[in-house]
């Protein structure tokens, strides 16, 4: 028999003027080539980016170059799980 999962709404928290972007991916490299993608198409940009593992130690990699949306976007996987 499957097993029953539960669906669980997550609060995300967006500031002011911001845009928030949420996918979903099977390739660990997906920060870094998402870093790339977002500082070479506006190099005047300000983002974080957080994305957790689905296997192993279930890490999340975090990356941006805005210490406080980095931080959101980290505390943000952590609540999405």
């Amino acid at each position: 028999m499957p097993e029953i999962r539960r669906l669980e709404v997550v609060q995300i928290p967006i500031p002011e003027g911001a845009n928030v972007i949420i996918g979903h991916s099977h390739f660990i490299k997906t920060v870094e080539d998402l870093y790339e993608a977002l500082i070479t198409s506006s190099p005047g940009i300000r983002f974080g980016l957080a994305f957790n593992e689905a296997s192993g130690k279930r890490l999340v990699r975090i990356d941006g170059n805005d210490e406080e949306l980095i931080k959101l976007a980290s505390e943000t996987a952590l609540k999405v799980g």
